[in-house]
């Protein structure tokens, strides 16, 4: 094969010739594309005797901001010596010689993903001990200061709400879209009642949620957390905030959980999952109804957005036109939030 593989939309040739110079792999090569994603092209890169993940930014024109593996990159290389489970960075190549742009490979992690939040087959036990692993997870990883892995200047420290909501009313804004009041009513809520600043820091993840995570193949339990590209240093209840969503949801809305016997599941109440975050997180107060609607706020401009890339035929993932009706969706979970605060 010479020159792109239309269906990969990379040089497999091109890639197998780098990875035997700066590797000295050998063999049969694979490459298979991980399907879904509205971002980054993700795919599984194996030989006989080892198996990674490729990730690079799309062709064409992106925003300066945007797509960033290059972050992904070195927020996970900084966390690999802390108990955060992240898979291991191989290498970062920033020139587009190879691939036509940046990339950067990590070993494969043997696991399982559940996109969908009731966990379908699995036991009432098992979905109860795979989400408070999740909220031990995301403690962990809040519990690292940033400093001490040379993480001090990833992000802009203070005032983190403040500044997300003005980047996020704006985004909304400058969208095409213009008829979802509950986004412009949530534009004049959330600054209202921002909670003062207590100078809170921490590594936020920025999309942590039960789909970028690698549970244990056989154990109800995280192993890796993926999908990097949204991290900066932030207030670690946005964090707690996003990964809450699924409670304020239903299963038709992201796979949430709104709506069903999760006491019959065994999925732990929103209660309880926030309690066992707190329990391992550095001590930090005033989780709720602000937080929840902030998430929820955040999300659906993050999906106005596909749908407007959908629109304009330019989205980056397959499934855009399935997800691009979710901006309204959430929005109208976010003011229902507002109202019984």
């Amino acid at each position: 094969m010479t020159g792109p593989d239309e269906t990969l939309g990379l040089d497999v040739e091109r890639l197998r010739g780098f990875l035997a110079e700066r590797l000295g792999l050998s063999g049969s090569m694979a490459v298979e594309r991980i399907s879904g994603g509205q971002s980054n092209p993700t795919y599984f890169v194996s030989f006989p005797d080892r198996r990674m993940v490729l990730r690079k930014r799309p062709a064409g024109p992106t925003l300066p901001s945007a797509h960033a593996i290059d972050r992904e990159y070195r927020v996970m290389a900084a966390l690999a010596d802390t108990d955060v489970p992240v898979p291991r960075m191989v290498l970062y190549h920033e020139t587009p010689d190879v691939l036509d742009t940046p990339f950067y490979l990590m070993e494969r992690l043997d696991g399982r993903v559940f996109h969908d939040c009731a966990l379908p087959g699995l036991s009432p036990d098992e979905r109860r001990a795979i989400y408070l692993s999740m909220a031990e997870t995301l403690a962990k990883l809040h519990a690292v200061e940033p400093a001490a892995i040379g993480l001090g200047d990833y992000g802009r420290p203070g005032n983190y709400f403040e500044r997300q909501i003005a980047r996020w009313s704006r985004q909304w804004a400058e969208s095409p879209t213009k008829d979802i009041p509950e986004l412009d009513a949530l534009v004049t809520w959330l600054p209202a009642h921002l909670p003062p600043d207590d100078g809170a820091i921490a590594i936020a993840h920025g999309d942590f949620r039960l789909g970028n995570l690698i549970i244990h193949p056989t154990e109800p339990r995280v192993v890796g957390i993926l999908d990097w590209e949204l991290s900066t240093l932030g207030h670690p209840l946005a964090d707690l905030g996003f990964c809450c969503m699924p409670w304020h949801t239903a299963p038709d809305e992201y796979a949430g959980i709104l709506g069903l016997d999760r006491e019959a599941l065994g999925i732990p109440t929103e209660a309880e999952f926030v309690a066992r975050y707190f329990a391992r997180a550095k001590p930090v107060e005033g989780f709720g109804s602000f937080h929840l609607a902030f998430a929820l706020f955040r999300f659906a401009v993050i999906f106005v957005g596909i749908a407007d890339r959908a629109q304009a035929g330019n989205a980056a993932g397959d499934n855009a036109a399935a997800v691009s009706h979710l901006g309204r969706h959430f929005a109208r979970r976010a003011l229902d939030i507002t109202k019984s605060a």
